[in-house]
């Protein structure tokens, strides 16, 4: 229905007798009691922990009441479904880094949690008595005149429900009754416009800008970003292996068959094992570069036995220990592959090491990679040695990248991506030499 439709529900005929009023009342009523219910909380907890004043105070303080805001919120937000069926999104975006910490930071600078908490405190302290006096009123003055109906089944005198009066006449218990039926539908309005106003408020301080709006779409539109690149990689990759690569290999067969049967030594044959030796160099070329556009091995076994697949073609002897608990987003894994792929290319063509090393764990939410080499060090992101490429393939997975290169070495390379695990049985530890 939405906020506009409540308001054009009451210009409809028939309103009075429609649902929507008893919606508005039930919503009238939850948040009362709920706010009358927050507001003891919040008193009671300023009494108890009242003997923390002395510390917590200032931001301290505004902190925790902060968190508050944000505890009570996604119920009020619930609740606006009561009255319009309308669901009412979260504003707060999604911590790039799991844990507690990561959660606090991201919370205390987003708008949303401050106008949460300017909500809360309206909720608390201002609103929920407008609610149940409303709502009250709503209910009580019609069930007030209903209440002698009653005595039109009954002989003689009849006690009011309310025990308010005594109605000694049928006819003024009619007129009563007749009257509380006027004063239901009468009350109709102002209590549906209450609580339309009070949704309206709610919708205002616990829904979305238009800015928190964008940012989540740009959010969500990386995220289909990486995974329809990551989708068309391994789509290349398989186009390449199954068809080019195959056709390669049928065409150096061929060569090789028509080699017996050229006659020896004639200037055929070595024309012919000349083109077979391209064939064969122009097949071994393809195979890198299918290797390098997505790797089967990352595909089929994951991270750690990619990272050892690299390490055994890097030039440079690498020791090799992931110890993760399974496997992780194709994402992930594609990026953490492609930074230890960079690192090596690094350390074989700039460091001059003598050997390396690859490190990997999986911690508190966070996958992280070494790549340490002995070499001469000062590697500068800005000399042109792939290392800005690589931190923009890892910042698209919310990763970071750090480098330390001090002249003369050692180097140590590292990537963190939060991220959490997709098979939940431990694999036994890559260690490699």
């Amino acid at each position: 229905m939405g906020e506009g439709g409540v308001w054009r529900a009451m210009l409809r005929p028939g309103f009075a007798c429609s649902a929507l009023p008893w919606r508005a009342a039930g919503y009238l009523l939850v948040t009362g009691v709920t706010g009358a219910l927050l507001c003891a909380g919040l008193l009671m907890a300023v009494v108890v922990f009242g003997a923390l004043a002395v510390v917590l105070v200032g931001l301290p303080l505004l902190a925790a009441l902060g968190l508050v805001g944000v505890a009570y919120a996604p119920w009020e937000r619930g609740l606006l479904r009561l009255l319009d069926g309308t669901r009412v999104a979260d504003p707060h975006q999604v911590p790039v880094r799991p844990g507690l910490p990561a959660w606090l930071r991201l919370r205390y600078r987003e708008q949303a949690t401050w106008r949460e908490l300017g909500f809360t405190v309206l909720a608390a302290f201002l609103l929920w008595p407008v609610d149940l006096i409303v709502v009250g009123g709503a209910l009580v003055v019609p069930a007030y005149l209903l209440g002698a109906l009653p005595l039109l089944l009954a002989d003689g005198e009849q006690v009011n429900v309310l025990k308010v009066w005594v109605v000694h006449s049928p006819a003024v218990a009619g007129a009563l009754g007749v009257a509380g039926l006027a004063a239901a539908a009468l009350c109709a309005y102002p209590l549906t416009a209450v609580a339309a106003g009070r949704a309206a408020l709610a919708r205002l301080l616990l829904s979305p800008t238009g800015q928190e709006v964008r940012i989540g779409e740009l959010v969500s539109s990386r995220a289909r970003l990486v995974d329809a690149f990551e989708a068309e990689r391994r789509r290349i990759e398989r186009d390449l292996h199954d068809g080019a690569q195959q056709r390669l290999v049928a065409l150096s067969m061929a060569l090789g068959l028509a080699r017996l049967d050229a006659p020896a030594g004639s200037a055929l044959a070595t024309e012919l094992a000349a083109a077979q030796r391209e064939a064969g160099a122009a097949l071994a070329e393809l195979r890198e570069l299918i290797h390098g556009i997505h790797p089967q091995v990352l595909t089929d076994r994951g991270l750690p036995d990619a990272c050892a697949d690299a390490a055994d073609r890097s030039p440079v002897p690498v020791e090799v220990r992931l110890d993760l608990p399974g496997r992780f987003a194709p994402a992930v894994e594609s990026a953490g592959y492609f930074a230890v792929c960079e690192a090596l290319a690094n350390i074989a063509r700039h460091s001059g090491a003598g050997a390396a090393r690859i490190e990997g764990r999986y911690a508190d939410g966070l996958l992280t990679i070494d790549v340490w080499d002995d070499g001469g060090g000062g590697a500068d992101p800005a000399g042109g040695t792939g290392l800005t490429g690589l931190a923009d393939r890892v910042s698209v997975v919310d990763g970071a990248l750090t480098l330390d290169s001090p002249p003369g070495g050692p180097t140590l390379l590292r990537v963190e991506i939060p991220c959490t695990p997709l098979s939940p049985t431990p694999p036994s530890p890559t260690r490699c030499a």
